[in-house]
């Protein structure tokens, strides 16, 4: 299933997508009788879900998404997990060797911005960036897992934008500021849900910047592979429902390169992974 976060008149809802149809919290609920909580993180992983997730087929998906705002699939999450270096042809073109555990960076909640949503970045950044990843969404508490119960412990997939400010990032040696500006972290568009996407380890993902292909990989080039990343995190710290962890960028992105052309006020940065669906985010200096 394919779980968007919606707005509508200021008010927000979520829903299961099919194509270009939604079937709305409050249509489950009239067509059902089924009290759904408002929250779509309860819905997602308290067990509703699953409920509403039999029942969908038979209901009718009476809205259409072009009615809505798309927000950030998850409000909220304790952790954003960023992992730096994790795709083999991005660690070739710094001439670095991809780790062999994760190197993470963790973005505020304050980033997360909606697939449609525009990138806001202060007019003191003078090397904005780019970085298509995916990013996973932990479906439940786990602690210590193994990579089969990491497997299981995932959610979702959907396609998350890690900007970064190149300048503040060579400045600070380290990347938090840099990318941790409000707006830094466009995701979605919907949460897909692990059992739709059976290998995440083989799926195309394409940048494009104005129409010009920037970035053209696929997963399969990650370094450390999602079941081992949560595992391995999973011995650092507990990873609560709802959490997402960002696997990291292939190549592509203007980082130390001599000819970068860096993102600037009116681009249009387009981002599609396989399956997972697309981005479409403008820059918007201030």
């Amino acid at each position: 299933m394919k779980i968007a976060r919606l707005l509508k008149e200021n008010m927000e809802t979520y829903g299961f997508v099919d194509g270009d149809k939604v079937l709305t919290r409050e249509s489950m609920t009239s067509q059902t009788g089924v009290p759904i909580p408002q929250g779509i993180k309860e819905f997602l992983f308290d067990g509703w879900y699953d409920e509403m997730k039999k029942r969908a087929p038979g209901l009718n998906y009476e809205n259409k998404i072009s009615e809505f705002k798309i927000l950030p699939p998850i409000p909220n999450p304790s952790k954003i997990i960023c992992l730096a270096f994790n795709y083999k042809d991005h660690a070739k073109e710094q001439n670095l060797i991809p780790p062999d555990e994760p190197a993470i960076i963790i973005k505020p909640r304050g980033t997360l911005n909606g697939a449609r949503s525009e990138i806001v970045c202060p007019s003191f950044v003078s090397k904005l960036d780019y970085e298509i990843e995916l990013a996973l969404v932990i479906g439940r508490d786990c602690k210590n897992v193994s990579e089969e119960e990491a497997r299981n412990a995932i959610f979702g997939y959907m396609i998350l934008n890690d900007a970064s400010a190149r300048d503040i990032q060579a400045k600070d040696k380290q990347f938090t500021r840099a990318k941790g500006f409000d707006t830094f972290a466009p995701c979605g568009p919907w949460i897909t849900s692990s059992d739709e996407i059976p290998d995440p380890q083989n799926l195309k993902m394409m940048t494009k910047v104005n129409g010009t292909i920037r970035q053209n990989s696929s997963t399969s080039n990650m370094h450390l592979k999602v079941a081992s990343i949560v595992s391995i995190l999973s011995r650092v710290m507990t990873l609560e429902k709802g959490d997402i962890i960002s696997t990291g960028t292939p190549a592509g992105v203007m980082l130390n390169k001599p000819d970068a052309v860096f993102l600037k006020h009116g681009d249009k940065i387009e981002m599609e992974i396989e399956r997972l669906g697309r981005l479409e985010n403008t820059v918007k200096f201030v």
